[in-house]
């Protein structure tokens, strides 16, 4: 049951597993570690005068993160069961 649709007598629950397809996730992983590894590239470029790779490494670095956890995040799991 953890991977199907169950239909009751008044809804239909949808399980956690069945919310993206293989290839949305797999897709969503790849862009998201562009962006984490891109962060990491940027800091090849630091210097003490030139403080903008490091700035541009936290911006890439914040949205690998945020973009997953606030945008893409499940919002309609309080009324799981």
């Amino acid at each position: 049951m953890s991977s199907k649709t169950t239909a009751t007598s008044t809804n239909t629950v949808q399980t956690p597993e069945n919310e993206n397809s293989p290839v949305t996730s797999i897709v969503l992983f790849v862009v998201m570690m562009a962006l984490f590894l891109g962060a990491i590239y940027s800091l090849s470029f630091l210097t003490l005068g030139n403080p903008w790779p490091m700035a541009v490494c936290l911006v890439l670095f914040a949205l690998a993160f945020w973009i997953p956890q606030t945008i893409l995040g499940r919002s309609d799991s309080a009324g799981e069961h």
